[in-house]
């Protein structure tokens, strides 16, 4: 069978070889041993899917594919993503292990006190440090195109301040990531993201993916040839010139076809693009963008505070649980399923699961009421601050907490000097840190468009997200114990029985595996 048929809508094929949800929901007293029993690990990651809408999917479809992973694996219900809870320090937190403060990464798009502009800028180099770091569809050669028109246009990138020389994403990053680890040991490895900024995956080194496949999600949605259901688009109202994929939560299923269709060819033993022979990747995986835009659009959302989806989000969540159902069959078929480990997981959540709490916002008000002090802000259901003069941060955040200040800003809590060294890093001695982070009140989002939601935020909605760990016949665990994305990384090293030290975030914070891994 082509695997292209497998994504087909009905995708229910896989459904008659999965086993009920188990009953025992005991949990193991003590970790299972260590040991290099797995020789793959799938990661997954579903943005913007919360603990909460697994728990209500499965509750609704009991033979799905991810009540089917619960059965066989470990099922962590107080799991918490990245803080701020951003893609790239919800993916870092995933691949390396590090808080944003280690990694460096807080945002795709930030400042930096001590880079130069990029050329595109028009400024000179040398000349003054302070800069937006830009790392979003912006440095694509041509974001309307799929491939982001061949690469990134070095003239958006940002440069040493001394050398002039050009910083990509992946030197942005401080520390090395699973798959540089990998790599190292001589395994190999693919992944596929949403832009082609995610090279930063490969980490510091630049080389830690052989197989690395990133169409721009942000590009026109055109019709996809050989991709099922997709040539025309189900959603051609939003399709074409000055429509990306992210436009529809019908068309948004198309775009994550492809990396999809990337994966199972690389369960098959080829490249992503199934042109090549390879080997079966030790670490490979994608991130589905589909419920995070079905979570968002207007026509999507949720139909109640209990986390019920409304129809178009119902449809993303079908959507991706046939996927994994594809992938499943496919490493089943393969003979591969006892020695792999699939982990599905999110970046990031998504605020507010409660519509009716929305309150959309201008991020244009924290530039005037800080004033000629600001530097820059990116704000989108939480606010990151870079100030001009740090010395002034006092003051800044004393005008920021005046009760107008908070009242138009929607904050819950300020956090600047001790407070955000504490809990984040120390701004005067790291050059990627915000010098004031504003959590805000569930339900504010930063926009002046109709999206009824968004991410990047530290409340329950933004970083409550979903986590499970399956094997072929594990014993199924349920546990309530907190744990973190953070630990993920080195569950994966543990699992396919590499070194722990050798992955920085182990050496640096000590991060440990994943409680009751499988």
């Amino acid at each position: 069978m082509s695997v292209l048929k497998s994504l087909s809508v009905s995708l229910t094929a896989s459904a008659m070889l999965l086993a009920p949800l188990a009953a025992n929901s005991q949990q193991r007293s003590t970790p299972a041993p260590a040991r290099a029993d797995v020789k793959h690990v799938l990661l997954i990651s579903v943005d913007g899917m919360h603990a909460l809408d697994l728990a209500n999917y499965v509750a609704t479809h009991p033979k799905s594919t991810l009540a089917y992973l619960k059965s066989t694996g470990t099922t962590y219900d107080n799991a918490s993503t990245s803080d701020p809870s951003d893609s790239f320090p919800g993916l870092a937190a995933l691949v390396t292990g590090g808080t944003p403060s280690l990694a460096g990464l807080w945002y795709d798009d930030s400042y930096n006190r001590n880079l130069i502009a990029p050329s595109a800028s028009g400024k000179s180099c040398p000349g003054t440090p302070g800069t937006e770091v830009v790392f979003t569809e912006a440095i694509d050669i041509d974001m309307t195109r799929l491939d982001g028109g061949g690469g990134i246009d070095t003239t958006q990138l940002p440069r040493d301040p001394k050398t002039c020389a050009l910083v990509y994403p992946h030197q942005y990053l401080r520390i090395n990531t699973i798959f540089n680890v990998a790599k190292n040991a001589g395994m190999y490895t693919a992944w596929s993201d949403k832009h082609r900024a995610y090279e930063w995956v490969n980490g510091p080194t630049a080389d830690g993916v052989d197989d690395l496949y990133t169409p721009e999600v942000n590009s026109w949605a055109v019709n996809l040839p050989g991709i099922p259901g997709c040539n025309p688009l189900p959603d051609p109202s939003n399709s074409g010139p000055g429509f990306d994929w992210t436009k529809s939560p019908y068309n948004i299923q198309c775009y994550d076809k492809l990396k999809v269709l990337a994966v199972l060819n690389e369960i098959d033993g080829k490249t992503s693009d199934g042109g090549s022979s390879a080997p079966v990747p030790a670490i490979f995986g994608m991130n589905f963008q589909s419920v995070s835009v079905g979570q968002k659009l207007k026509v999507g959302g949720y139909a109640d505070v209990e986390g019920t989806p409304s129809t178009a989000l119902a449809s993303d969540l079908d959507f991706v649980d046939a996927s994994l159902g594809a992938f499943v069959s496919e490493i089943q078929k393969q003979g591969l399923w006892p020695r792999t480990l699939i982990i599905v997981a999110a970046k990031h959540g998504q605020s507010p699961i409660d519509r009716s709490k929305r309150t959309a916002l201008d991020s244009s008000q924290i530039a005037t009421i800080i004033g000629s002090n600001y530097a820059f802000d990116i704000s989108d259901d939480a606010s990151l601050i870079w100030l001009n003069d740090q010395s002034q941060t006092k003051a800044a955040v004393d005008t920021l907490a005046q009760p107008a200040n908070q009242s138009a800003l929607g904050i819950q809590e300020i956090f600047a000097l001790n407070s955000l060294k504490n809990k984040f890093g120390d701004p005067t001695k790291d050059d990627h840190i915000p010098d004031i982070l504003l959590k805000d009140n569930t339900g504010i989002i930063f926009t002046g468009g109709s999206k009824i939601a968004e991410h990047g935020g530290d409340n329950e909605d933004d970083v409550h997200t979903v986590l499970i760990l399956a094997r072929a016949g594990a014993t199924p665990v349920e546990t309530k114990t907190p744990v973190t994305n953070y630990q993920v990384a080195p569950t994966i090293l543990w699992r396919l029985g590499l070194n722990l030290s050798r992955l920085d975030s182990v050496r640096r914070q000590a991060v440990q595996p994943l409680p009751l891994a499988p």
